[in-house]
């Protein structure tokens, strides 16, 4: 690695950074982290801070277990990588695709296809949508609904589901066909409801009104995440889901549940859907599938769908897939992964320090005026949004947001911000003692602003 001096004269002056500004970037260079360990980050001066962000809602197992390190060096200097296009295969791709099936078999998936990660994971359930409805003989189901407020990645048809404008504008004119329902998200919704439960039922008229409106043989899938997690961790009412998911039933639409964030423990669980009692019929993964340690991802189709393709002949064929899709080498940091995931059982502490960082927001809040809401209670996702009036509900300016960001990381912790959100999601290893290091953190951050 270059000297201290090298790196910082040309952080950022060569590298676009993304979801940055490059000329912001070049100005206010970013933080150059040099080394992790358990769940803290170490930055170039010496600095060392607990990552309270998972590096990005990944690093489930925080940054020192052996066991996928080991995986990923052993699998390098076996085969380092062979394509699965049709014809070919490696033996950590078999095992990885039986380990991911066995864990998400409760929420009835049956098949898993390897992509390079989140983004490519949503787009092929995209794609795949589209392929199943033409299998059965409706091909004009191409349109997609998702909720506004969601997150689906950065590829043309995760950005067109997006729900977010500033994933959108800069790109638009976007994938024709996808329309958006309001957000299950009782701080602000376009109804003025604050009861959740009778803002699942307003949204799942909503989703009911669409489809006379576009017209049901159109649809091809709605897409969700089971808690909208970028969007500002979005809780919905325990009853909002299955709504959805009947409505999806009632109408032929398929159900694609973005478990890219929810997927693999982080909210007390291995599903996001599973805490709501439902089976989509496609998910989208990522992220903890390998802690983050290598990019992978894994689109899962239920035995629904999965019949269709496999009887469907030559109109079954998938022509779909990533020079990297279920590489050697990722294949074996996910069969390493997933076992230590199982072996530590991460659901039980993600709930417990979940609980813990939840509730220990939830006492910010009362003396803290710049909160104006807390979000979180399922496993390891908090999100706090900040306001400068609690009465009218009025977004915190970009300066102050940067402020209490870099006061909290002065006083131990990184968090990440999105927009007025302060967005968080520890490894799912992380201690009661670390928790509390966060709270602290922020605690200060408020102070500041």
């Amino acid at each position: 690695m270059k000297d201290a001096n090298f790196l910082k004269e040309n952080n950022a002056r060569q590298l676009w950074h993304p979801m940055a500004q490059p000329r912001e970037m070049q100005e206010h260079p970013p933080k150059i982290i040099t080394g992790a360990d358990g769940v803290t980050i170490t930055d170039i001066d010496g600095r060392r801070v607990v990552d309270a962000v998972g590096g990005l809602w990944c690093v489930n197992l925080g940054y020192s277990n052996q066991a996928v390190k080991d995986a990923i060096a052993a699998q390098l200097q076996e085969l380092p990588y062979y394509s699965a296009f049709a014809g070919s295969t490696n033996p950590p791709a078999i095992e990885a695709a039986y380990a991911v099936q066995a864990m998400f078999a409760e929420d009835g998936m049956e098949r898993v296809f390897f992509t390079s990660g989140g983004s490519d994971s949503v787009e092929t359930c995209l794609r795949l949508a589209r392929q199943y409805h033409r299998l059965r003989g409706e091909p004009t189901r191409t349109k997609y609904i998702s909720l506004k407020k969601g997150y689906h990645g950065t590829h043309f048809g995760g950005a067109s589901v997006n729900g977010n404008n500033r994933f959108r504008i800069n790109y638009e004119p976007l994938l024709p066909g996808c329309f958006h329902l309001p957000a299950p998200y009782t701080y602000r919704n376009p109804f003025n409801e604050t009861d959740p439960a009778r803002l699942a039922q307003l949204i799942a008229q909503a989703f009911e009104d669409e489809i006379a409106f576009q017209g049901a043989d159109t649809i091809a899938a709605l897409i969700m995440e089971p808690i909208l997690g970028a969007g500002g961790v979005i809780v919905p009412h325990e009853s909002f889901m299955p709504l959805m998911r009947e409505v999806c039933d009632r109408h032929g639409i398929l159900l694609i549940s973005d478990e890219v964030i929810t997927g693999f423990g982080r909210t007390g669980d291995w599903s996001g859907a599973r805490h709501w009692g439902v089976k989509p019929d496609m998910m989208s993964m990522a992220k903890g599938i390998t802690s983050g340690y290598f990019p992978v991802g894994a689109a899962l189709m239920s035995g629904k769908v999965a019949e269709v393709f496999e009887s469907g002949g030559a109109g079954g064929v998938i022509s779909h897939g990533y020079t990297y899709s279920a590489h050697p080498v990722g294949a074996a940091a996910v069969v390493a992964c997933l076992s230590e995931t199982l072996r530590l059982d991460t659901r039980v502490n993600a709930a417990a320090r979940g609980k813990q960082l939840f509730e220990g927001v939830q006492r910010l809040a009362e003396k803290h005026a710049v909160i104006g809401d807390v979000r979180g209670g399922h496993g390891l996702m908090t999100g706090i949004e900040l306001v400068s009036d609690r009465e009218t509900k009025t977004m915190l300016d970009t300066a102050s947001v940067a402020h209490i960001h870099q006061t909290a990381y002065e006083a131990g912790a990184m968090v990440r911000i999105g927009g007025h959100n302060i967005l968080m999601s520890p490894p799912l290893t992380i201690t009661e003692a670390e928790v509390n290091v966060i709270l602290d953190a922020l605690d200060a951050g408020f102070a500041a602003a």
